[in-house]
């Protein structure tokens, strides 16, 4: 699978190119100690435990998948969730939750792809999707590509600003985690409402504050904004959304 580098492509110029990196806009995370309540544990115990059900095919990519992830993750900060409860409870149960809304066959376009949730998760549970990832931080670009060729997934894998690729390409959906705040990707990508028909954005409890914010600075006049999904954040009080944002020339999908 080739890692498409921005130089590789002649991109229209972008309108937001002064704007700060999608996928740099927020610090990368920052390792902390984990407490390994399940020692000895696997992916099909961790999935048992939560009642999650999927193909044998799936289960198996999704653990090589995870055992990719924590080697890279030893040279390069991609992920805090190194248990395969962390990856259920924080990183597979949000990918879960997106597919659910995703119609079959849809092309979907992932910002800021860092070490893979949900692009390539996604990509992985939904075999019938045409997912692509995009990431402007060139060694974690690289990262995706060797993710990608090992678990001889069809997903291309863009070193680029998301902005470039609207210039060229249309989208059902964008999906969007740990990116930035909503005032943030509505200025991004006003200007790109010709190439997108929604955002699927998940979000923590936090992002009623977001919301605010974004109306105080008129960022959601022409748009249309539903909690498309809510469910409980593992191991806490609070509940984790994905928000569906679509431009009101568009029918809601």
């Amino acid at each position: 699978m080739q890692i498409f580098h921005l130089s590789s492509r002649t991109p229209k110029t972008s309108r937001v190119t002064d704007e700060p990196k999608p996928d740099t806009a927020e610090p990368a995370p920052i390792a902390e100690p984990q407490v390994d309540l399940y020692p000895g544990d696997t992916l099909p115990a961790a999935l048992a435990r939560h009642r999650i059900e999927l193909p044998a095919d799936r289960v198996a990519l999704l653990q090589r998948y995870c055992e990719l992830l924590w080697d890279w993750n030893e040279k390069i900060n991609l992920t805090r969730h190194t248990t395969y409860e962390k990856f259920v409870t924080r990183d597979l149960i949000d990918t879960l939750q997106l597919a659910s809304l995703i119609h079959p066959k849809e092309e979907i376009l992932d910002v800021g792809s860092g070490g893979g949730v949900p692009g390539l998760t996604l990509a992985i549970v939904r075999p019938d999707l045409e997912v692509t990832l995009s990431e402007t931080v060139g060694k974690k670009a690289r990262v995706l590509e060797d993710f990608v060729k090992k678990l001889k997934l069809p997903v291309p894998v863009f070193n680029a600003r998301t902005e470039t690729l609207l210039d060229d390409t249309r989208w059902d959906a964008l999906t969007i985690r740990a990116v930035g705040p909503l005032a943030d990707l509505l200025t991004w990508f006003r200007p790109h409402w010709a190439s997108i028909h929604r955002l699927l954005v998940i979000k923590g409890p936090k992002w009623k504050e977001e919301q605010t914010e974004a109306s105080r600075r008129g960022l959601l006049r022409e748009f249309e904004l539903k909690v498309a999904a809510e469910y409980p954040l593992v191991g806490t009080e609070s509940n984790s959304v994905i928000l569906k944002i679509w431009h009101q020339g568009n029918r809601e999908r």
